[in-house]
């Protein structure tokens, strides 16, 4: 029997439009060139927030399982996901996330696809791992252009076909990586996998590949790009997981990594005994050419992460909108305001960064000032924005309080996806450094980054100021390295805060400017000066309902 009526809840934030109801996407996605994509948008927005919002809970709590062997003991090394992983593929592939700027390479491209991933990663973030590599992978293979003539056209189509068959039989690939290794971590060039030419070596060669990669992300992939030493040095290689002839490469799955989060997505640790692969590039000089991977990457980590606040903030508004204490809604209550509203700066913050360099990545070929913003506008965004997010994720869960704690709510989800993209591709030593070694290797950009962040000057004191002092941090030259996690995070919060002085609604400029410029705030979120107007920052970041 039922001992009460069951009030004072939120209903159910389901069938949205991802797309439409985040204006800070909206608003960015015509700014930076994407415009001419809206309906496209549109479209996608109310799609990614129906079905594929269930498909997401579903592949993680049916993660990936990895078969070694068969029923007869030959060995087989088969990862089998369940069927809400492929739809969830399916979906990516078909809204061309892993490939619109190389299918349509107009102005606006990546800034589009920007809007697209920040867009469809908020119904899971897991499977956004190969169609990031996917994606990643072309500009990496075009360093030798007959290998990019033949996987190109297979990286890029928008069917998904998961069966082990070969790419050219199936007309369509993903693409994986496998880069670091237990000895070495970030530190590739202390890879000890070898790989030896099979007939005079060089570019576009053939080479079997021998060794231990500690992580290979999506190992059902069909192809990896992979670093091996060789003669020459560390070396690009690109490595297929089923040979032309049907015949399995030389790849031994050893295990899938049980990660804090993104369970939906399998990694893996691998063996190569004599894999054959082409090398990508010239030899000894893999890191380079694997850089351009990694470029793009980082970029997907940003938008990963802004992906990440923007479903906290929806979750965190929704419920203080519907759930009333102490005889009122709890979206009224001055303190609950003020932290969603810290949430909400946050994660406007973090889109305005990511899709002002994606266009940066639009414009880079044209103009050597956006090419110096692409490069360190995607470190510095992917140490500060990503480094961000796990204390983000916590402060929205605690908006819903015990009922944030529990599964159902998908809260721990979120949190649980939090520090990944913080550690993947570089953590947050490795791209601080990162920026140092940018700016030592071209000076300019420097004044390239200070003339995109200068673009606000005179429009609010507290900006300029802080943008004076971050150009003195660069007239010490003593003890850069030390100070370079410092540096850089003033460096994110110029370029975030100089976005949004220029183009965020006065309220939430001016929230950002007194919290992360001026220090009018806590060390936790929800410490906003009083002056601000937290209730009209609120109600821009809240789902309509």
């Amino acid at each position: 029997m039922a001992t009460h009526e069951v009030t004072n809840q939120p209903p159910p934030l389901a069938g949205r439009n991802l797309f439409a109801d985040n204006l800070p996407l909206v608003e960015a996605l015509r700014r930076e060139g994407g415009g001419w994509a809206r309906e496209r948008l549109e479209a996608a927005g109310a799609f990614w927030g129906g079905e594929p919002m269930e498909w997401g809970v579903l592949a993680n709590e049916r993660p990936p399982v990895l078969h070694r062997h068969d029923r007869y003991g030959n060995r087989v090394d088969r990862v089998d996901f369940d069927e809400s992983w492929h739809r969830l593929m399916a979906a990516g592939v078909g809204d061309e996330l892993h490939a619109l700027p190389w299918r349509e390479p107009r102005e606006g491209a990546h800034v589009a696809r920007t809007a697209m991933f920040l867009t469809a990663s908020q119904a899971e973030a897991g499977f956004c791992c190969p169609i990031t590599m996917t994606f990643a992978a072309v500009p990496a293979l075009r360093a030798q252009p007959e290998l990019a003539a033949e996987w190109e056209p297979l990286l890029t189509s928008t069917t998904y076909d998961p069966d082990g068959l070969p790419a050219r039989a199936k007309g369509s690939a993903i693409c994986g990586m496998a880069m670091t290794e237990k000895q070495g971590g970030s530190d590739v060039r202390a890879n000890t996998t070898r790989a030896v030419p099979v007939n005079g070596g060089g570019p576009g060669a053939e080479y079997r590949v021998t060794g231990h990669k500690w992580f290979c992300s999506a190992p059902m992939s069909d192809l990896f790009l992979v670093l091996a030493q060789t003669d020459e040095g560390i070396s690009c290689f690109a490595l297929p997981r089923v040979l032309p002839d049907g015949e399995r490469n030389a790849i031994s799955i050893e295990r899938l990594k049980d990660k804090v989060g993104n369970r939906s997505n399998a990694s893996s640790e691998v063996e190569y005994e004599g894999a054959l692969a082409w090398m990508v590039g010239e030899p000894g000089r893999g890191v380079p050419t694997i850089i351009e991977m990694v470029g793009h990457t980082r970029l997907d980590c940003i938008t990963g992460s802004a992906s990440g606040m923007r479903a906290a903030v929806a979750q965190a508004t929704w419920h203080a909108a519907h759930r009333s204490a102490f005889g009122r809604p709890l979206i009224e209550q001055p303190l609950m305001e003020a932290v969603l509203a810290d949430l909400a700066v946050e994660a406007e913050a973090a889109t305005a960064l990511a899709m002002r360099v994606a266009r940066a990545y639009d414009s880079a070929g044209s103009d050597p000032a956006e090419a110096h913003v692409r490069r360190l506008g995607t470190a510095v965004g992917k140490y500060y924005v990503c480094q961000r997010v796990p204390q983000h994720a916590f402060e929205a869960m605690e908006v819903l309080g015990g009922a944030g704690y529990v599964e159902e709510s998908g809260m721990p989800r979120l949190y649980r996806e939090a520090p990944l993209n913080a550690i993947w591709e570089g953590s947050g030593n490795v791209i601080a450094l990162d920026v140092l070694r940018a700016l030592g290797r071209e000076p300019e950009a420097l004044e390239s980054f200070f003339a995109e962040v200068e673009l606000a000057a005179g429009s609010d004191r507290r900006l300029d100021d802080h943008v004076a002092e971050l150009r003195s941090e660069f007239g010490d030259a003593e003890g850069l390295e030390a100070r370079a996690r410092r540096i850089v995070e003033r460096m994110a919060v110029a370029l975030q805060g100089s976005l949004l002085v220029r183009h965020a609604p006065e309220p939430v400029a001016d929230a950002f400017c007194a919290s992360r410029l001026a220090g009018s705030s806590g060390l936790n979120y929800g410490t906003l000066p009083a002056s601000v107007d937290s209730a009209a920052i609120v109600a821009r970041h809240t789902p309509a309902g």
